[in-house]
């Protein structure tokens, strides 16, 4: 019996075996093998093993547009540093964006306004021009966030503006004393920070805080649970108490601290919810960390430190196995694969501001 006269079901069970270098050898035999073991089915255990595949630890597929082969052959080309670096856009103002891909649309942020930069299908590069514009801040964006149907920013002015995507209508809430230094948005709901040390609580019907909460010191960072029924602070660390705090969303009480052993001025400038009990942290001293809320909260489970003792600004993660920080001093940004300690990959970039892509 030749092999591809099998039960799918049996040749599925023996690929499973199969690590993607003998799976690619496999697929050369002869055409019918080659069609079916490059069928995502085939590929999905292997995929969830790499970095940046699309395919979370729950399983589900972020690009199911692309054959998971082609992605799995991209991430070991990245992992080996097999890439050519390109410039996307560039600019003349002096500061690093906060920027956000959704889709095939780029929000990037200068100065004052924010441009939603459209990547074309052909190419896969950026037009020059924005698309849409959003504005409204006195002073530059520090921090925005875009939902489905809403991009909602704050600046250094003290403003929170609500820009509907759609049809363009925008809604000026009262924001902070001071600077805005970041927000996050959820199911119409909307949790802001500010330098003048208060956390405020916002709904998307009204441009009135729902309740402020004062927090004793500077806030750097806020998140969102993926339930919406808790979100959690990240302060300056200047005072006496842990930097990281959970928040209950409706009564606005604290419901815990985490962590235990943050030096004086360890702020907290970034944090990203993986899951509903799981998260990732970074700020002025030097360490990702990842917390899981189902364990004790005075100590976090894994901890990665950046090798040149950079404060790291901000992180994001693929869902799974990457973990990719960014340091506003130098312009540098590293991925890590969090089975290991140190970074896989490193790209800097110069003076000369720009947006760049890496083709694998």
């Amino acid at each position: 019996m030749f092999l591809f006269q099998l039960p799918e079901v049996v040749l599925y069970h023996i690929m499973s075996y199969l690590e993607y270098k003998s799976l690619s050898r496999l697929s050369q035999v002869c055409k019918t093998i080659y069609h079916f073991a490059n069928r995502d089915a085939v590929w999905r255990k292997i995929a969830k093993e790499f970095i940046n595949t699309g395919i979370t630890r729950q399983g589900a597929d972020v690009y199911p547009h692309i054959p998971l082969k082609d992605r799995v052959k991209v991430s070991q080309n990245w992992c080996h540093g097999i890439c050519r670096k390109e410039v996307m856009l560039k600019w003349r103002i002096n500061l690093l964006p906060w920027i956000q891909l959704d889709g095939d649309v780029l929000y990037l942020s200068q100065a004052a306004d924010i441009g939603a930069y459209h990547m074309r299908p052909d190419t896969g590069k950026l037009q020059r021009s924005p698309m849409a514009l959003f504005s409204g801040h006195q002073e530059d964006v520090c921090r925005f966030v875009v939902t489905d149907t809403h991009l909602v920013s704050g600046g250094s002015d003290g403003k929170i503006l609500v820009h509907h995507r759609r049809n363009g209508f925008s809604m000026e809430y009262s924001g902070h004393n001071q600077e805005v230094n970041c927000l996050d948005c959820r199911g119409g709901l909307i949790v802001s920070g500010s330098r003048d040390r208060t956390a405020r609580v916002w709904t998307l019907s009204s441009n009135c805080p729902r309740d402020t909460i004062p927090m004793n010191d500077r806030v750097w960072s806020v998140a969102i649970s993926p339930t919406q029924s808790s979100f959690v602070t990240g302060t300056a660390c200047c005072e006496n108490f842990s930097p990281l705090r959970i928040w209950d969303v409706e009564r606005c009480e604290l419901l815990c601290c985490l962590g235990s052993e943050f030096r004086r001025g360890a702020g907290v400038l970034d944090i990203v919810y993986e899951s509903p009990v799981q998260l990732l942290t970074c700020g002025y001293d030097t360490y990702i960390r990842s917390w899981d809320l189902r364990l004790s909260p005075r100590k976090c489970v894994m901890e990665w430190e950046e090798p040149h003792d950079s404060a790291l600004y901000c992180i994001q993660t693929d869902g799974n196995h990457m973990i990719a920080s960014g340091s506003s001093y130098y312009g540098v940004i590293r991925t890590w694969d969090k089975r290991q300690t140190r970074c896989l990959e490193v790209c800097v970039y110069n003076n000369q501001m720009c947006v760049g892509e890496c083709h694998l």
